[in-house]
């Protein structure tokens, strides 16, 4: 009984102190919210070597690799993992047409390259019956009848008040028309207006991924966004329209309306953020009070004080010790190479105070995952099993939109609470911390893949390159699960949704591929995997080797 007093006293003590503790970090915060103009170019590599830890269950929880394991091939021989990968004669032509495609492009003969590009490209198998989107219309007077039929009767719902009559010929008017744009704006209004936001909200993002050049829907979907207080959302949608239109005279405009998205974002995650940090120490002092152990509390204030450093903050501390943890490549041709992809494509994305850094590390699986505040390291499984530039700017490109969206700091602050709140129920902690998070994980992912697919073409890349390798990747899970157990979409499904973005949006995937000099990066990182391998066999023949001399010793020395 006295040892239950002492422990709830001493959890009252570790409250007060824990408190007092989050005050002094809160009031030592700066509220200020700061757009840096000018980003450092960072490629750190350690000095000296660290010991090879398996990554694949030491990755930090916010982690948004793909659930790509490594698949019965790699326990194959040697000689037929060679075999395997040998391209086939069909193959080699293939590249050889894309080089040469590739040379037409630098040498700015874009017409010769595209015709040269589709030569060497197979047709889209799960695109037929998707067509390129008509032209927008705008004007009401420009409707077929039918269409103008909906649109009176929609706008005479409207001044009637009537909400049956308002949405039928609406929803009519959209489905049939979609290239009508103030019809997909006046459905939305009139959906908000009756109660049915998030309906309102699918019906701006379908019209915007048609047409994505509409700056009044763009527009529209901005405010949509914004009154439901998806700030980021909103900023990314703002930045993309004048990212993709930077000849259009509204391209400012947006761009202004962007940074003030962002920053209501980011204020609304710095107050998010000190509610989930005094949450955590309450639950950390609970944990001591139920278990005794002061692993609790002081995981919650370490939690608290990483999380009161705000985004960029926090990638640079898990950061600095998921670099602890891996080794990592350093070799300066090779991490230049993945340092220029990455910061061309940063640029692009438009969040310019994060500082972006690019790490390679040596696993062998097709695979990277993004820190908050612009931390991404690849695999060399991802440089070795690619095919040319544009495939690996497409994992890259997909790993951006994660730290642009926020999607891991996001992650951090809704999952922290639960994680340290599970951490004390047995066995429940880790698959609790996921169940809550499954659904958001997989929505997270296509928002990935699009913007992804965007930015890989604003960059002036082939835009199937996300696609083709997502197709690779396909080929690799024999043993992946089905695609509702994972976080990220299936293969299959996948490859038809890139495709059905790449084909509806009419983005050109008849662009720079990069075949020749991803070939030669792609060489050198086997080779400085085969030297790695070939050491890390030498020095376990040497541990060997030494113990049976050190069993030896004693037994020579009886005789």
């Amino acid at each position: 009984m006295k040892r239950q007093w002492k422990s709830l006293i001493l959890a009252f003590n570790w409250v007060l102190l824990s408190l007092g503790a989050s005050v002094l970090v809160v009031l030592t915060q700066s509220p200020q919210i700061t757009l840096a103009t000018d980003r450092a170019v960072i490629i750190k590599t350690p000095k000296e070597k660290k010991p090879t830890e398996s990554t694949d269950n030491k990755k930090p929880e916010i982690s948004t690799e793909e659930a790509t394991e490594e698949t019965t091939d790699n326990k194959k021989p040697e000689s037929e993992k060679a075999e395997s990968e040998k391209p086939t004669p069909e193959e080699i032509a293939r590249q050889k047409k894309l080089i040469q495609g590739d040379k037409l492009y630098q040498a700015g003969k874009i017409a010769e390259a595209e015709k040269v590009y589709r030569e060497a490209k197979d047709s889209f198998t799960n695109t037929s019956e998707f067509k390129p989107p008509k032209t927008a219309i705008n004007n009401p007077a420009e409707l077929p009848p039918a269409a103008k039929v909906y649109w009176r009767e929609g706008q005479a719902g409207i001044l009637s008040n009537l909400r049956t009559k308002t949405l039928v010929p609406l929803k009519f008017l959209v489905e049939k028309y979609p290239e009508f744009i103030p019809g997909n704006i006046k459905y939305a209004q009139s959906l908000k207006k009756y109660g049915q936001e998030e309906k309102a909200l699918q019906v701006l993002e379908r019209a915007t991924s048609l047409y994505p050049n509409q700056p009044e829907l763009v527009k529209a979907r901005v405010d949509a966004l914004s009154e439901e207080k998806k700030w980021m959302q909103a900023s990314l949608a703002a930045r993309q329209f004048a990212m993709l239109n930077p000849e259009n005279p509204q391209a400012p405009e947006f761009t202004q309306l962007a940074d003030e998205k962002l920053k209501k974002y980011t204020s609304y995650i710095r107050r998010e953020t000190r509610g989930n940090a005094i949450a955590n120490i309450i639950t950390g002092v609970v944990g001591y009070a139920t278990t005794g152990s002061l692993l609790g509390p002081f995981s919650a204030l370490d939690s608290t004080m990483l999380l009161m450093k705000g985004e960029k903050g926090v990638g640079r501390s898990v950061a600095k010790q998921a670099k602890k943890r891996m080794e990592l490549i350093e070799d300066k041709e090779v991490n230049a190479y993945i340092n220029e992809i990455g910061q061309k494509l940063a640029k692009i994305a438009g969040r310019d105070e994060f500082e972006y850094e690019f790490f390679v590390i040596p696993e062998n699986s097709l695979n990277a995952f993004a820190l908050p505040g612009g931390k991404i390291f690849i695999h060399t499984g991802a440089i070795a099993k690619t095919k040319s530039e544009a495939e690996i700017a497409g994992l890259i490109g997909h790993e951006l939109a994660h730290v642009v969206l926020s999607h891991g700091f996001q992650l951090v602050t809704s999952g922290n609470l639960v994680a340290n709140v599970t951490q004390y129920i047995p066995y429940a902690g880790g698959t609790v911390g996921r169940i809550l998070t499954f659904d958001y994980s997989r929505d997270m992912e296509r928002q990935a893949d699009r913007l992804g697919t965007r930015l890989l073409t604003a960059g002036g890349y082939a835009a199937d390159g996300l696609r083709n390798l997502t197709l690779t990747m396909k080929k690799q899970q024999k043993n992946a699960p089905p695609a509702w157990l994972s976080t990220h979409p299936g293969g299959a499904e996948r490859v038809s949704y890139l495709e059905e973005l790449i084909t509806t949006n009419g983005y050109n995937r008849y662009a720079y591929e990069g075949v020749a000099k991803h070939q030669q990066i792609k060489d050198k990182v086997k080779q400085i995997m085969k030297e790695r391998e070939e050491k890390k066999e030498q020095d376990e023949d040497d541990k060997k080797d030494k113990k049976q001399e050190e069993q030896k010793k004693p037994r020579e020395d009886k005789k």
